[in-house]
This record gives C-alpha cells, sequence and structure tokens, in this order.
C-alpha cells in the first residue's frame, strides 16, 4: 500500500513538474538588419555551393546552371553592397 501511495505522489511530482507554466519568459533577442543580412550571405554562399556541385554531378544542363548561378550572385551582390553601407553607417 505504501509503495502505490509513493508511487502516486512521485507521479504527480514529476507531472507537475514537466507541465507546471514557468514564470519567467524567454525572449529570443532581436536581430538587426546586419545580422539577417550576414545570414543571408551565409545561405545564398551555401546554395551557390550546391549549385556547383549538382551542376558538376550533371543533374544541370548548362542553360539552367548559368541562370541560377546569375542569379544567386546577383543576389549576393546586393545583399553584400547593403551589408557594407550599414557597416559604414555603423562606423561613421
Amino acid at each position: 500500500m505504501t509503495s502505490i501511495l509513493a508511487c502516486a505522489v512521485l507521479t504527480l511530482a514529476l507531472l507537475g513538474y514537466i507541465f507546471w507554466p514557468e514564470r519567467t519568459l524567454v525572449l529570443p533577442a532581436s536581430k538587426t538588419r546586419l545580422d539577417y543580412l550576414r545570414e543571408r550571405k551565409e545561405v545564398i554562399y551555401e546554395n551557390l555551393r550546391d549549385l556547383n556541385f549538382e551542376y558538376r554531378a550533371g543533374k544541370y544542363p548548362e542553360e539552367d546552371y548559368a541562370a541560377q548561378r546569375a542569379s544567386l550572385e546577383n543576389e549576393a551582390a546586393e545583399v553584400m553592397a547593403e551589408i557594407d553601407t550599414l557597416e559604414r553607417m555603423r562606423t561613421a
């Protein structure tokens, strides 16, 4: 009988611990435009690496590869230009 009671108390304590709402909320750190652009730049570079790999593996015809590569390079140039502008404004 006591072991059943001990198990019930332990179960209730565990359920209370697991499902009890927290009093303090953890807020995510706010990202600046510069942080967002740096992350975007990394994603674009990763996409370029993947595109090159898949082209070499024969998954893309020359025309599609060239068009996608040009599009990604243009986007990277725009992102880099905005990063440079924001960094210059930040240091000024």
